[in-house]
C-alpha cells in the first residue's frame, strides 16, 4: 500500500454484480479496497485485476460473513495492519426464493444468517474502530423487497427489512462520532441474482422501462460515502427506476 491511499474500505460480496461495481468505484478515489468473497476466488481476482489495471489498489479477502469467528479474524487483521477501516459496504447477500408454506428452516436461516446476521458479524468490530477514529461511512445494501415485501421472498424480504431497521438504529447510536450509516435499496438490477427473471414482464412495471445497472447502484453508494453526504444518516436511498 503506497502513500497515495487516503482511505481503507471493505466491500463484502465484491466479486460480482453490485459489490464489484462498488469496489471498482471506490478504488478510483484513492481508497484501498478489500474485496471480500465467499467462494468465487476467480471472480474476486477479476475484480482486483480491473482495479489494478486502472492503476488503483486493493486485495481480495475470502471469508463467509455468516461465520462469526471467521469474519472477526479477518476484520481484526485489516485493523491491525492498517489501523482503520474508513468505509464499510455491507453488500454480501443471498436469496433462496420459494413460498412460505414450502420453506424449510434451513432456507430461512441461510438467508437471514448471510443478509442480516452477516451485517452484525462484519459491522460490530468495524464500528468500534470507527468510533475510536471518530470517522466512518457505513452503507448497507438492502432491497425494495425489504421495503414492500415480495411474494416468494419472505426470508429475503425479512432479512432486508431487518437491515433497514438496523441501519436507522445504528445511525442514531453513532452519529455524534462523525459516522454515518445509510442504506441503498436497489430495485431490479442486471446481476446474476436477476438473470432468471422474465425481464420483459417485469420491465412493464418499472416506470423507466428498464433494469438498472450495478454502476448506477455504485454511484449512489459513492455519494453516501462522500463529504457532500456528511449530514445524511439513517436514510434509505432507492435505486429502482421509480418502481417504489
Amino acid at each position: 500500500m503506497n502513500k497515495n491511499i487516503n482511505q481503507i474500505a471493505l466491500v463484502t460480496g465484491a466479486s460480482r454484480g453490485i459489490g464489484k461495481a462498488v469496489a471498482i468505484a471506490l478504488s478510483k478515489t484513492k481508497t484501498y479496497v478489500f474485496i471480500n468473497y465467499k467462494n468465487n476466488k476467480n471472480a474476486a481476482l477479476n475484480t482486483l485485476k480491473i482495479i489494478q489495471k486502472n492503476g488503483d489498489q486493493g486485495e481480495i479477502l475470502g471469508f463467509d460473513v455468516s461465520k462469526k469467528e471467521e469474519t472477526e479474524k479477518n476484520i481484526k487483521n485489516i485493523i491491525k495492519n492498517n489501523g482503520k477501516i474508513d468505509i464499510l459496504v455491507n453488500n454480501a447477500g443471498l436469496k433462496d426464493d420459494m413460498l412460505m408454506v414450502r420453506m424449510k428452516q434451513e432456507n430461512w436461516e441461510s438467508v437471514i444468517n448471510t443478509n442480516l446476521t452477516g451485517f452484525y458479524n462484519v459491522s460490530r468490530l468495524i464500528v468500534k474502530n470507527m468510533i475510536k477514529n471518530r470517522f466512518g461511512r457505513i452503507i448497507n445494501i438492502t432491497s425494495t423487497s425489504g421495503q414492500t415485501g415480495a411474494a416468494g421472498q419472505v426470508n429475503y424480504s425479512a432479512s432486508k427489512a431487518g437491515l433497514i431497521g438496523a441501519t436507522k438504529a445504528l445511525a442514531k447510536e453513532i452519529a455524534s462520532r462523525n459516522i454515518t450509516v445509510n442504506a441503498v435499496a436497489p430495485g431490479f438490477i442486471e446481476t446474476e441474482m436477476t438473470k432468471n427473471i422474465l425481464m420483459d414482464e417485469i420491465v412493464k412495471s418499472i416506470p423507466v422501462k428498464r433494469f438498472g445497472t450495478p454502476k448506477e447502484v455504485a454511484a449512489a453508494v459513492m455519494f453516501l460515502c462522500s463529504k457532500q453526504a456528511s449530514y445524511i444518516t439513517g436514510q434509505v436511498l432507492g435505486v429502482n427506476g421509480g418502481i417504489f
